[in-house]
């Protein structure tokens, strides 16, 4: 998240008694992302990422964000959370794992070939995710900023950054929603 203050608004979702599923929020996310007022409301900053807290299902967490050219998230997971994302404008590039790794307890370790993911999200395209999902997120263009709806359930209780070189994934640092604030 960019030194932005968010922002709370809330957008029409109803509450499920139940915990949603990674399917309800890629729902919610694709609604969401196609109210044209709500992402034309979004503040957006040339140099640094802007975002606005939404009002997810089911006390999920949901955020509205804008990605200038050029930005991304670097490495990083939503720990227990299972989610969704969506862009509403532009194109974002997801790279991910596709390999279970160990929740906790390791520091650094060595990928195995063919685990890389890479998908390219253009307006209206969007994936839901489950636990401990490695991914990063990135704006590849030069010129057009993005915009995007994500959904968290449970609301994140910490995320995981990482580094990467070549084959070998470095665990870096351990966020949780104090150090957000």
């Amino acid at each position: 998240m960019s030194p932005s203050a968010p922002v709370s608004t809330t957008s029409g979702s109803r509450a499920s008694a139940t915990s949603p599923t990674s399917a309800e929020l890629l729902d919610f996310v694709r609604r969401t992302a196609a109210d044209p007022e709500l992402i034309a409301s979004l503040p957006l900053d040339p140099e640094g990422r802007t975002w606005v807290r939404l009002q997810g299902p089911g006390g999920s967490e949901a955020w509205l964000i804008g990605w200038p050219p050029g930005t991304g998230t670097g490495w990083h997971d939503h720990a227990e959370s299972v989610g969704a994302f969506l862009t509403a404008a532009g194109t974002l590039k997801e790279n991910s794992l596709a390999a279970r790794l160990p929740t906790d307890g390791w520091k650094t370790l060595e990928l195995s070939e063919g685990v890389d993911r890479e998908r390219e999200l253009t307006a209206g395209q969007g994936r839901a995710f489950g636990r401990n999902h490695v991914h990063e997120v990135l704006n590849e263009s030069t010129t057009e900023h993005a915009v995007s709806v994500h959904a968290y359930y449970p609301p994140l209780p910490r995320i995981r950054r990482y580094s990467r070189t070549g084959e070998v994934l470095r665990l870096e640092s351990v966020e949780r929603p104090e150090d957000w604030q």
